[in-house]
């Protein structure tokens, strides 16, 4: 396949998922510099492809002109009307498996990532377990465009670059000259959430130390309480939390020292700036190939498995069985701080 060709490249969730599609987008555009890529996402994942060039966001308006079969032909049409000349569906859900059915009927080739559910359901199984590093989500991305005619090395990756903070972030972070240390607590299951009072005792020792600036990162209301309240606890605490667009927040993180995340989102925007990331793993594990791009694994801190031996129970933290309830309590906040004193 010619290098100048239209490819379009599907992935619209979640945001860790999408995150990881960066570096090997950076690789990608490296290495086929004539290609020219449209990423099919949602609107707000925008930003997260603002310094890759050749690439251009299409954006999936699936809760409204794309919402349903119909929506997705008419999405197709759009899309078909680019000159797409091939499709990288790194996505492989309902969705994209219908807009595949459509490109394919209209002659355009279409290439779906195989996730590796039958590894990843032996790797999380509670019987015969096979407890052995996966494939990363970054390597099967690059083998859907190693399989369309694009070959991707991902070894000499290069990463994203700092980005200026905005106005706004500038006169709400004050004039910090301290290292900063980004900490975002939270993670959509509670299987991989590391215990909220063991990590306020990570935050209270970083700051009391009077070293560095913390500043706090999450979402919902509830976590907007949790770290606002810490804020109001502890010196040199930010609650960054609502205040800030995502392009705002992203610039934010490529400016950080380190980043403390759990196995999520924020672990991979972090890496995707090449910011010392420290995670913490409770009931899934970086075998199952969602580790950050590039990040050294003894940056993971992770959860006893001599203790409990199903680790990891799940590909998503979602799933445990009795007794894995407290998993990540094997994780000292000790240990925590001292790798994160080291990377700093």
């Amino acid at each position: 396949m010619a290098s100048e060709k239209h490819l379009l490249v599907i992935r619209m969730s979640a945001m860790g998922d999408v995150a990881m599609t960066v570096p090997v987008l950076l690789a990608l555009q490296q290495q086929h510099p004539q290609l020219k890529i449209t990423v099919l996402t949602r609107a707000f994942f925008k930003p997260l492809f603002s310094q890759l060039k050749n690439v251009h966001v299409y954006e999936a308006d699936v809760k409204g002109k794309h919402k349903g079969v119909l929506g997705l032909y008419q999405l197709y049409k759009e899309l078909k009307s680019l000159k797409i000349d091939a499709v990288a569906d790194l996505h492989n859900v309902l969705r994209s498996k219908i807009l595949k059915f459509y490109f394919s009927s209209g002659g355009i080739p279409v290439v779906q990532i195989d996730k590796g559910r039958g590894e990843k359901k032996d790797l999380t199984a509670a019987k015969n377990k096979k407890f052995i590093p996966l494939k990363t989500t970054h390597q099967r991305y690059a083998d859907v465009f190693n399989v369309i005619g694009f070959p991707v090395v991902l070894k000499k990756t290069p990463l994203l670059a700092k980005e200026p903070l905005s106005k706004n972030t500038q006169e709400i972070l004050g004039t910090v000259t301290k290292k900063r240390i980004g900490i975002a607590p939270f993670a959509a299951f509670s299987g991989k959430m590391y215990p909220l009072l063991l990590m306020e005792q990570v935050v209270e020792n970083l700051a009391a130390s009077g070293k560095y600036t913390i500043i706090l990162f999450g979402g919902g209301q509830k976590e907007k309480e949790t770290l606002a309240l810490w804020q109001n606890k502890f010196k040199n605490t930010l609650n960054v939390s609502g205040k800030f667009s995502f392009q705002e927040e992203l610039s934010l993180i490529s400016q950080l020292d380190v980043m403390l995340a759990m196995d999520s989102g924020n672990a991979h925007l972090a890496a995707n700036y090449n910011i010392p990331v420290v995670t913490l793993w409770g009931v899934t594990h970086p075998y199952a190939g969602f580790y950050p791009f590039g990040q050294p694994s003894e940056n993971a801190l992770l959860s006893d498995r001599h203790k409990y031996p199903l680790i990891p129970t799940s590909i998503y933290g979602n799933k445990f069985p009795e007794g894995y309830e407290n998993v990540m309590e094997t994780i000292s906040p000790a240990s925590i701080i001292a790798k994160i004193e080291e990377l700093v």
